[in-house]
């Protein structure tokens, strides 16, 4: 985890580097629901890959996959878009038509989560550990400030 300034209002801004996105539905509090959070414990060892998950309302857990849903197009002078003062970088992602795929994530272990955006101190940044048994929430805990 890294640290800095933020000049404007004197507080840290936290910055977590790699990690993976989990959007909940489920309530688990204000903090931890229907916002962007971060984690780094759901995929072993790796500790983070920037992958996409979600829990429902009901307590599951699913791994969202975005991958071949969009083509890495070069553009070409004439087409929109195109700037001709870019040398480099004229290129967009077009979608393919093909569409995701969202499959359970039957994991059994503790996930910390906290949101991804947070101003104040980082003993401060909101924590919520959650208890997974085969892809489904058994209990969480707010652990802000342990």
């Amino acid at each position: 985890m890294e640290t800095g300034k933020n000049n404007k209002k004197n507080k840290e801004v936290i910055e977590l580097g790699m990690f993976d996105y989990l959007r909940s539905s489920y309530d688990l509090g204000e903090q931890f629901t229907e916002v962007e959070l971060h984690t780094k414990d759901i995929e072993n060892g790796i500790g983070g890959t920037m992958s996409q998950y979600w829990l429902d309302r009901h307590g599951y857990l699913y791994h969202i996959d975005y991958s071949c849903t969009a083509d890495f197009v070069e553009l070409k002078e004439g087409d929109e878009g195109y700037n001709a003062d870019k040398k480099l970088f004229n290129f967009i992602w077009k979608p393919n038509g093909n569409n995701g795929k969202v499959t359970p994530c039957m994991i059994t272990k503790y996930v910390e989560v906290y949101p991804a955006t947070w101003e104040g101190a980082w003993e401060d940044w909101p924590r919520c550990k959650i208890h997974f048994k085969y892809g489904r929430l058994m209990d969480f805990e707010d652990i802000t400030g342990q």
